[in-house]
C-alpha cells in the first residue's frame, strides 16, 4: 500500500475519551439515575415503626394486711345474777346450761325476817288508816260544833292538825310497807332477760352474802366473736365497724361475718392484750357459746393500684409509666408516685385511674408519641 494512504486511515480514527471525561459522565448517569428514583420513593413511603408490647388495664385492689386471730364466741351481753341481801339460799330451780325466760324465778332466800317486816309494816298501816278515820270524824263533829258555837275555834283547830297528822302517819306507814314488801321481793331472784345459764355460784343451803353471783345469765340476743390483739394491730389501723369473717377452728364450714363492736381502751393486765369484740350478723347452727372461732381482717382497708416492676420508667428521675391512647394507639409518659416497692409489683399511690391501659413489657424502648400494638388486645392482662 502506497505510504500515503496509511497516514489517511490513522487521521481517520476514533479519538479514546479521557479520564475525566469518563468520570464526568458517571457522575451525570448517577445523578439522573437518583432524581428518577425521587418520584417513586416520595410514591411509596417507609413503612411508620409500631412497636408490639405488653400491657394491662388498670384496676384497683383492696388494700392492707390480713390478719388472722384465734377467739372465743360469747353472748354480747352477759349478767351475774345475785341477790340483793344476805341470807340462806333455800332453793335452785335451774342449773348450768338450762334456757330461762325474763321474769322466771330462778333462786330464793329464807325470808322469814324480811317476811315478818312486810307484816308489821302492813299492821303499822292498818293502825293509821283506823287513827286517820277517828281523827276525820273528829274534824267533821268539831265542824259542827263550831257552826253551833258548842266548841272553841281553838278546840277545832286542834281537832283538825290531830286530822292532818294522821294523815301524814298514813302516808308514811304506806311508803314503809311498799319498801318492806319490795324488800321480801327481793329474797326471790329473778332472771332479767331470755338467756341460758353458763355458771352457778352457790348450792342451796349456802349463806350468801348480798352481791354473791349466784348465775351467771347469757342473753340470748346477740353474740360475740372476742379476739385479744396486740396494741401493733390496733395502731396498724384497726377500727370498729371493720368487717370480719368468722368461722369454727374446728370446722371451717360453718362460718359467718362480723363487725368490729368495740375495742378495748384498756389493756388486759395479765396478757397484756386488748380484747377486741366482733359482733356477728348471724349465729349459723352449730356456733356454741365458748366455741373457737377463728377470725381473718384485713387492717388499713383501702383501696391500691399495684403495677408490675417492667411498667416502671424514669421522666427525669421520677418514676413513671407509658399511657396507651385507646384512640390512637400511641403512648405517651406519665409520671406516678409510688408508695411502696415490692420485688415483682410497685404500689402507686398516685398518677394513674382504674380503667387506664399501661405498657407493662417493651416499655424501655419506647418514645413519646410512639405507635404500638398491644399483643393482649382490648382486654388483655399480663
Amino acid at each position: 500500500m502506497p505510504a500515503h494512504e496509511g497516514k489517511g486511515m490513522d487521521s481517520m480514527a476514533i479519538p479514546r475519551p479521557s479520564r475525566n471525561t469518563l468520570i464526568t459522565y458517571l457522575h451525570g448517569s448517577l445523578a439522573l439515575v437518583i432524581m428518577l428514583a425521587l418520584p417513586a420513593c416520595q410514591e411509596n413511603p417507609a413503612p411508620e415503626d409500631v412497636r408490639p408490647v405488653r400491657s394491662m388495664v388498670i384496676e384497683a385492689q383492696l388494700s392492707g394486711d390480713v390478719i388472722t386471730l384465734t377467739g372465743q364466741l360469747h353472748a354480747r351481753d352477759e349478767t351475774k345474777l345475785a341477790f340483793r341481801l344476805s341470807g340462806k339460799l333455800i332453793e335452785r330451780s335451774v342449773t348450768v346450761g338450762d334456757m330461762v325466760k325474763a321474769g322466771q324465778i330462778v333462786a330464793r332466800l329464807d325470808a322469814a325476817t324480811e317476811r315478818n317486816a312486810r307484816n308489821a309494816a302492813k299492821a303499822d298501816h292498818a293502825s293509821a288508816l283506823a287513827v286517820l278515820d277517828q281523827s276525820a270524824a273528829a274534824e267533821k263533829r268539831y265542824g259542827n260544833l263550831l257552826k253551833e258555837e258548842a266548841v272553841s275555834q281553838a278546840e277545832y283547830e286542834a281537832a283538825l292538825q290531830q286530822l292532818k297528822t294522821a294523815h301524814a302517819q298514813v302516808d308514811a306507814s304506806r311508803a314503809k310497807l311498799s319498801s318492806a314488801e319490795i324488800q321480801l321481793g327481793y329474797a326471790e331472784l329473778k332472771a332479767d332477760a331470755d338467756g341460758v345459764i353458763t355458771a352457778k355460784g352457790a348450792e342451796p343451803g349456802e349463806v350468801v352474802q348480798a352481791g354473791q353471783m349466784i348465775f351467771a345469765l347469757a342473753h340470748e340476743a346477740g353474740r360475740d366473736a372476742v379476739f385479744d390483739m396486740p396494741a401493733q394491730l390496733i395502731r396498724d389501723g384497726l377500727a370498729t365497724s371493720q368487717e370480719v369473717e368468722v368461722w369454727l377452728a374446728d370446722n371451717p364450714l360453718i362460718k359467718t361475718l362480723g363487725h368490729v363492736r368495740e375495742i378495748a381502751p384498756q389493756a388486759d393486765p395479765s396478757t397484756r392484750t386488748y380484747p377486741v369484740k366482733v359482733s356477728l350478723n348471724a349465729l349459723p347452727s352449730g356456733m356454741f357459746l365458748g366455741s373457737t372461732v377463728v377470725g381473718r381482717l384485713r387492717l388499713q382497708a383501702g383501696t391500691l393500684i399495684e403495677i408490675p416492676s417492667s411498667a416502671l420508667v424514669m421522666a427525669d428521675k421520677q418514676p413513671a409509666v407509658w399511657i396507651i391512647d385507646p384512640n390512637t394507639s400511641t403512648v405517651h409518659k406519665r409520671e406516678i408516685t409510688v408508695a411502696r416497692y415490692h420485688p415483682n409489683a410497685v404500689v402507686v399511690a398516685s398518677g394513674l385511674q382504674p380503667g387506664e391501659r399501661i405498657v407493662t413489657a417493651g416499655a424501655q424502648s419506647l418514645s413519646n408519641g410512639q405507635k404500638i400494638k398491644s399483643l393482649e388486645g382490648d382486654h388483655g392482662r399480663p
